[in-house]
């Protein structure tokens, strides 16, 4: 893994997810927050998580160079959340996405990671636009991805999920 980028800020460590994350996905994909805004992954135990980063997330990685990063708070090592860069069927840019450990919300730690990513995917990454996707009712991904500059554009729906939802995009 040593060969893909990894970012730091004041608070936190960027690393792409590994397989041995699979506990950390299994706990984060599950989480209430997770099932309601992000979807049901599926994952029932670790094994389902360690195929889900093995199929989902590294296949993108190594041909992309990003994906999904494991969310690391610097002052214990402990895994919060995760962001990333992720090349979403059903939108046309690179989708900007997150979600975090419930007792690390309200923090600002998704505000600095994303951050961070907004600048990788410009800087080194060479992306002209990013998109993210949130589900409708979801008033603290949308009142960040404002905060990060995004700007609501419409409202979609993406294929094998049936919810409307809102379309954002920043130009970088």
């Amino acid at each position: 893994m040593g060969e893909f980028r990894s970012f730091e800020t004041e608070r936190l460590l960027l690393r792409p997810m590994s397989l041995h994350d699979a506990a950390f996905i299994f706990q984060l994909y599950n989480s209430p927050k997770s099932l309601q805004y992000i979807g049901d992954r599926n994952l029932r135990n670790i094994e389902d998580a360690r195929n889900y980063i093995k199929d989902r997330m590294l296949p993108q990685l190594y041909k992309l160079g990003f994906s999904n990063y494991c969310v690391i708070r610097k002052v214990d090592n402990v895994k919060i959340g995760a962001c990333g860069l992720y090349d979403r069927e059903g939108l046309q840019e690179i989708d900007l996405g997150f979600a975090f450990l419930p007792e690390y919300e309200g923090k600002g730690y998704a505000s600095e990671a994303t951050t961070t990513l907004v600048k990788a995917a410009k800087n080194i990454f060479s992306l002209k636009a990013l998109q993210a996707i949130t589900r409708l009712d979801n008033t603290g991904s949308q009142k960040l991805l404002e905060k990060l500059g995004f700007e609501h554009i419409e409202n979609i729906k993406i294929p094998k999920d049936p919810a409307e939802l809102m379309l954002y995009q920043i130009q970088l």
